[in-house]
């Protein structure tokens, strides 16, 4: 119902600003945000003060808990992504998850939606995958009448990592590298597609797992030319052996500690691989967007952020 109190973590990331803005035009107004990046939820304030906004490390800190109260519903859609550090994964993906279910226990929160990966299913193993099967089997011990969703790669308005993060490096280089031939396979899963998702199951209480994956399969160079051209940009594509590419990232983790792609999301990232693909438009009731039409609205909305 449009007057359930809804607990969103993470919120203020590409997910969580989306589903935001979804919701509100669906109805919803009780919302209460909580998110600790400092940028992001000045942002997130700024575009929706007539909402809850509370900074807060879920791992550490406390005082956020008491948001909980009288909460119908909440979407776990925080989490470490990348980094170098495997302690942050186990900060971030874990520890915040059992720190936040216990409140939600104390509080009887009625609904949850968990926000977890593809990643879980993928044969990449790496620190983002393993805590996130981790989250998972947190997730599971708990008895809440629960949703799982497993993304694939998202992109869409709010995209600051993965292809905003590229569309931002293409407008600001002379050439753009992609490792090996980029003949790997993505399914890009848009955002807003995904957060319809989210709001039919809070809607209509759906439990249970579900392989949420774009419908769209395409070669990571052929994303990286369907990018630039919507950006009608000049900048020429240069292949780069894998070995010398993971080299590279290497290196430039020694430079920057908190780097936009490590090495181990390269191996991720260029492992061959097909996840599932289900009826979601069907299950859940949400006409698809097609991916061109997607990458328009994400990188040539005047809005973009």
């Amino acid at each position: 119902m449009a007057s359930d109190k809804i607990v969103i973590t993470g919120a203020a990331g590409l997910l969580g600003q989306n589903l935001i803005r979804c919701l509100k035009l669906h109805g919803f107004s009780n919302i209460v945000a909580i998110d600790k990046h400092v940028e992001n939820t000045s942002t997130l304030q700024q575009l929706h003060s007539d909402i809850t906004i509370i900074r807060a490390d879920l791992a550490c800190d406390d005082g956020w808990q008491h948001a909980l109260a009288n909460a119908d519903v909440v979407v776990c859609g925080h989490g470490q992504i990348g980094g170098v550090k495997p302690e942050l994964f186990e900060r971030n993906n874990i520890l915040a998850t059992r720190r936040l279910l216990e409140a939600a226990r104390r509080e009887h929160v009625g609904y949850l939606v968990h926000i977890s990966s593809a990643a879980v299913r993928s044969m990449a193993v790496n620190p983002y995958s393993e805590s996130k099967k981790m989250q998972e089997a947190v997730v599971k011990g708990y008895e809440f009448h629960t949703v799982i969703l497993r993304p694939t790669l998202m992109f869409g308005r709010f995209d600051r990592k993965n292809l905003g993060w590229i569309a931002r490096f293409m407008r600001s280089v002379p050439v753009f590298p992609i490792p090996g031939d980029g003949r790997y396979a993505r399914q890009p899963l848009y955002v807003r597609d995904f957060c319809e998702i989210i709001r039919t199951c809070i809607e209509r209480r759906i439990c249970g797992e579900y392989n949420i994956s774009g419908l769209t399969k395409i070669d990571y160079i052929d994303l990286i030319r369907t990018i630039r051209t919507t950006l009608q940009l000049p900048t020429p594509i240069i292949k780069i052996p894998y070995r010398a590419f993971k080299l590279l990232l290497k290196i430039y983790a020694l430079i920057n500690r908190n780097p936009p792609f490590t090495d181990y999301q390269l191996d991720a990232f260029t492992t061959q691989e097909e996840f599932e693909v289900i009826d979601w438009p069907g299950i859940f009731g949400v006409k698809p967007t097609p991916l061109d039409v997607a990458i328009g609205e994400t990188f040539l909305d005047p809005h973009y952020a």
